[in-house]
């Protein structure tokens, strides 16, 4: 897949990793859209590794997006424990 098309998997990863983990966030879309491409990227590797799948194939397979959005969840849980510190 290309830059764009990680920037838009992240960007939609990210939203709907939001969307199920609702709470407020101190990042804005920004953020969103870099934990989201980080998230693909590591749902990606821990498919890789745990699985032994290649769970990045493409931009328009299930398993793209489920390694992205629970790469997402993992990064957003992780986001809000270190954010939530550090304005306490």
């Amino acid at each position: 897949m290309g830059i764009i098309a990680w920037i838009i998997l992240g960007l939609l990863a990210g939203i709907i990793a939001k969307l199920l983990m609702p709470g407020r966030d101190p990042g804005g879309i920004i953020i969103t859209i870099l934990i989201g491409i980080a998230g693909g990227l590591l749902g990606g590797w821990l498919g890789k590794v745990l699985f032994d799948v290649d769970s990045v194939d493409g931009f328009f397979e299930l398993s793209t997006w489920i390694a992205a959005i629970v790469g997402s969840l993992i990064l957003l849980g992780l986001y809000r424990l270190v954010a939530g510190r550090r304005h306490s």
